[in-house]
């Protein structure tokens, strides 16, 4: 068997009380929606997930951390030869992914409803084509900035399941968390692609601006689009 290993998580994982349709959505849906055992109760010898039979061989996406699904439906729906996998903890976010699947009716989708990096534990080496980093939470106060994505404990794990050339896409309206991007992603085998300006002030060409982007935009704070390639 596998040693757990000891992981502090400092984010939400409930919110405000579900509404009965939300709950009725993780009742019915999210059990058939995983990807297979991640959770270490189920899987203590950290068995690989099968992507290949999950996704019929398909390219494999991954979104950490999806807030209200948004993007993560509507990238789905533009590329139904891809299967995507997404991580949220906050179960109320969860809970609103599963009403748009519904509504959008995509089914190249699996959902993790916890903490990325025991879905990293169980990725196969080399499996995942692009993933995306889609406004983390800042965790603004400098004696928190340890509990970012973009720390060692994130991005080695993230690395090892990207395949050589795949894309990391990261989005954030915090300057301080676009300085952090920039000097640890590259550490750990990505390559900044950016030739101009453009590159990180545009967004990308099949982006949707989530309800996360538009406060950051009613609040006067510049959206920021990294994105990287591994090496």
């Amino acid at each position: 068997m596998t040693e757990r290993p000891h992981r502090n998580f400092y984010g939400r994982t409930k919110g405000k009380t579900l509404k009965a349709s939300q709950q009725g959505y993780l009742d019915k849906d999210l059990l058939a929606l995983s990807p297979g055992a991640v959770d270490w109760d189920a899987n203590p010898e950290r068995t690989p997930l099968d992507l290949a039979t999950l996704f019929d061989g398909k390219d494999v996406w991954l979104e950490i951390g999806f807030g209200g699904g948004e993007h993560m439906v509507h990238q789905a729906a533009s590329n139904p030869g891809v299967g995507i996998i997404g991580a949220e903890p906050y179960i109320n976010g969860v809970a609103m992914l599963l009403g748009k699947i519904r509504r959008a009716g995509v089914e190249n989708v699996a959902i993790h409803p916890g903490d990325a990096r025991d879905l990293f534990d169980v990725i196969p080496p080399a499996s995942i084509s692009k993933a995306f980093l889609l406004y983390p939470d800042p965790w603004p106060k400098a004696r928190h900035h340890r509990r970012r994505f973009v720390t060692e404990e994130h991005l080695v794990p993230l690395a090892r399941c990207l395949k050589p050339g795949a894309e990391f896409r990261v989005a954030t309206d915090i300057p301080d968390y676009v300085r952090q991007t920039m000097e640890e992603v590259p550490k750990y085998g990505f390559t900044w692609t950016a030739e101009g300006p453009s590159d990180w002030r545009d967004p990308w060409q099949d982006w949707i601006r989530t309800r996360y982007e538009a406060k950051a935009i009613r609040e006067d704070r510049a959206p920021h689009y990294m994105t990287f390639r591994r090496d």
